[in-house]
């Protein structure tokens, strides 16, 4: 077995928020990257808004003053591509991810070709993993004000297999097209994460502004399902390109 690819980030991802939503194919196929395929579950074909902070963040072992914490939203979708050894490798491809930092938005564009953009954010957490709590993850974007948050109860669950909550939050890998159309992989290393189950979380806001009509269309309703997972250490490796 090769070994693994140098780290490029490592960090803490904690309290993360994740609404799920269902979405058409006509949606995400012309964002699939070339070599990957569409992942569903049960059938269907799902988007997460997730909301996270990042804590201890490092740039390839090193800290970086001023952008060790700070918040994300991303907007997500699944896929999966056959490894070399012939297993699944499933994946998330983003669609947007906001951040506060622009050096982080523009050290994620030419190292990965990620859509990141910058927009001024702030969060409100108070989570403990044995008795629940609330998480928010607020930002502004052209004089709009947006939201995402939830609160939970009791303490934190261990993933069930084969649950929706299990299938958003264990995808190892992340892909992106890039400028001339090929594909990056990159592998993302985490343990798998205690969660809430929640019906008791949104997102608040003009989606259309940031994602378009039809995006807005989809954030706009009750997201069919929502989890808090308390997060780990996280490690992302160095990207290379897919045949």
């Amino acid at each position: 077995m090769a070994a693994p690819l140098r780290a490029f980030l490592t960090a803490r991802w904690e309290h993360l928020v994740l609404l799920n939503y269902t979405v058409p194919t006509r949606m995400l196929a012309p964002l699939v990257p070339r070599g990957t395929e569409l992942d569903r579950f049960g059938g269907e074909l799902l988007v997460s808004l997730v909301g996270l902070l990042f804590a201890d963040t490092r740039l390839k072992g090193m800290a970086v003053p001023g952008h060790r914490v700070f918040e994300e939203v991303n907007l997500r979708f699944y896929v999966t591509r056959a490894g070399k050894d012939g297993t699944p490798r499933r994946a998330v491809v983003f669609v947007r991810e906001l951040v506060p930092r622009a050096a982080i938005a523009a050290l994620a564009r030419f190292a990965y070709n990620e859509p990141y953009m910058t927009v001024a954010m702030g969060h409100d957490v108070s989570l403990d993993p044995e008795r629940g709590g609330y998480a928010c993850y607020a930002w502004r974007y052209r004089g709009r004000s947006f939201a995402l948050e939830a609160s939970v109860d009791g303490p934190a669950a261990a993933l069930e297999d084969g649950s929706e909550a299990a299938f958003v939050s264990e995808h190892y890998y992340g892909y992106t097209r890039q400028r001339d159309g090929g594909t990056l992989e990159y592998a993302v290393e985490h343990p798998a994460w205690r969660v809430w189950n929640t019906d008791n979380a949104g997102f608040f806001g003009p989606g259309a502004e940031l994602y378009g009509e039809e995006w807005g269309r989809v954030l706009s309703a009750r997201p069919r399902s929502a989890c808090v997972a308390v997060g780990s250490e996280v490690t992302v490796r160095a990207g290379e390109r897919v045949a």
